[in-house]
């Protein structure tokens, strides 16, 4: 969320950003709004000092006075009565559109109108060649027995799936190895609850308005029914994160951190659940896109300084380069357009992983830098170091998913016997340092 101020002092720049991300926003009817906004909440507070004043006179007021007094003040109460509603109304609409306000972008984001024109700014690694039949990772995973789809899709319907024996591990040891890479790296580890109240998602974007619309949010919200600690049912709604970045962030909600504190890094593993309803139709096979997985996320919560946060934007993409290699997969990095942004994003690539059965390139990752929009929606200040308040900025990142990097490695490293040769940085992680997944006969 942006600054009204900000707003009005900008209004061009943000309606050409708004058309660039693809974002329906009047903001001249937002400036409307706004101007409305507070010329109705200037004439509610002069009929409040009008009351109070007229308070301060009954006591003394005597006769005719008083009764004049008592008029006056019964037309200002019903003048109250039928202004405060009109507000609410105003403000309602406002903070509707507000909520839409996109972000600015960066110099250096491409100008683009969807994925189609995201930029390919770097490649890594060398793409494998096969001199036998090369298997998807749905063929891998049946013939090493350690992936059941059917049974998956039979118990949680579709996009449902069992990882089993030694690709539990396999899993496992990607989650581990990502978790004490990013603490080596210096961040803090840390389990967020995947079950969170509405604030944290709209705090962070992940809804596209003010409430939650299952229509176009991404998001599963929990239908049953909660009890507060005092035995009474919760009015909360509940939602599933869909990665560990809401929660993360939300941790520091409402908080006045000091500039010496910052930059806080933090790197959160989680369970990650997403509806996918927006991708319907797409990648119906196999583990590329699931309703729920694992995944490692780092995020990043610093000064105010936008050329500090670029640094720091690509620092972090760095570690998810540095992964990739030490795992041993081909990738790309893709400089995200503004087409292909969200409304809160200033800056943000995607990386890649080579994936043979799709004969290219599918997503392991995303990196974003939101500046202080996300911080404004959740309320996190610092104070620096002349005593002034400011809003943080927030970054996050993809440090590995459990799906996309499990169907990288199994096809990339499979041989011609049917085994696959497991990533060198994970057989510490594996039982008994297991090196190669054999097919079972």
């Amino acid at each position: 969320m942006l600054d009204i101020k900000f707003i009005r002092e900008n209004a061009e720049a943000i309606k050409e950003v708004a058309k660039n991300k693809n974002i329906d926003l009047d903001i001249d009817q937002l400036l409307k709004l706004d101007k409305e906004r507070l010329l109705q909440l200037q004439y509610i507070e002069e009929l409040l000092a009008e009351k109070n004043k007229l308070n301060e006179l009954i006591p003394s007021a005597q006769g005719d006075e008083k009764i004049a007094v008592l008029e006056q003040g019964k037309n200002v109460k019903e003048k109250l009565v039928n202004a405060q509603p009109e507000f609410e109304k105003i403000k309602e609409q406002f903070e509707a559109m507000m909520t839409r306000v996109p972000n600015l972008i960066s110099a250096d984001t491409p100008i683009g109108k969807n994925e189609e024109e995201n930029v390919v700014i770097e490649k890594a690694g060398e793409i494998p060649t096969f001199d036998f039949p090369v298997k998807d990772h749905i063929q891998l995973g049946k013939d090493l027995d350690i992936l059941d789809l059917e049974k998956g899709a039979k118990v949680a319907g579709y996009r449902g799936y069992y990882v089993k024996n030694e690709g539990v591990s396999l899993m496992m040891a990607l989650m581990m190895y990502a978790l004490n890479k990013m603490i080596e790296k210096g961040f803090s580890p840390m389990i967020p609850p995947t079950l969170v109240k509405g604030n944290a998602l709209f705090g962070t974007g992940y809804f596209k308005g003010k409430e939650y619309d299952s229509e176009v949010d991404e998001v599963y919200e929990v239908a049953s029914g909660d009890k507060e600690q005092d035995g009474n049912s919760s009015k909360e709604k509940k939602f599933l994160v869909g990665t560990a970045e809401p929660s993360l962030l939300a941790y520091f909600g409402d908080e006045i951190l000091k500039e010496e504190q910052l930059p806080i890094k933090v790197a959160g593993y989680s369970q990650c659940y997403r509806s996918e309803i927006g991708s319907y139709g797409k990648d119906t096979k196999g583990l590329y896109r699931v309703h729920e997985f694992m995944k490692v996320e780092q995020v990043v919560l610093m000064a105010a300084d936008i050329e500090e946060s670029i640094k720091m934007h690509d620092a972090m993409l760095e570690i998810s380069k540095e992964i990739h290699a030490e795992l041993g997969l081909p990738y790309r990095v893709l400089k995200i357009c503004s087409g292909d942004m969200s409304a809160g994003k200033f800056r943000a690539f995607d990386i890649e992983a080579w994936m043979p059965s799709r004969d290219g390139y599918g997503e392991t990752g995303s990196a974003s830098n939101f500046l202080d929009w996300q911080a404004r929606r959740l309320n996190v200040k610092y104070i620096d170091k002349n005593g002034e308040k400011k809003h943080v900025f927030m970054l996050n990142n993809t440090v590995l998913p459990s799906p996309r990097p499990f169907i990288a490695i199994l096809e990339n490293f499979q041989q011609a016997d049917g085994s696959v040769v497991i990533p060198e940085v994970l057989r510490k992680y594996m039982p008994g340092n297991l090196s190669i997944i054999f097919p079972k006969k």
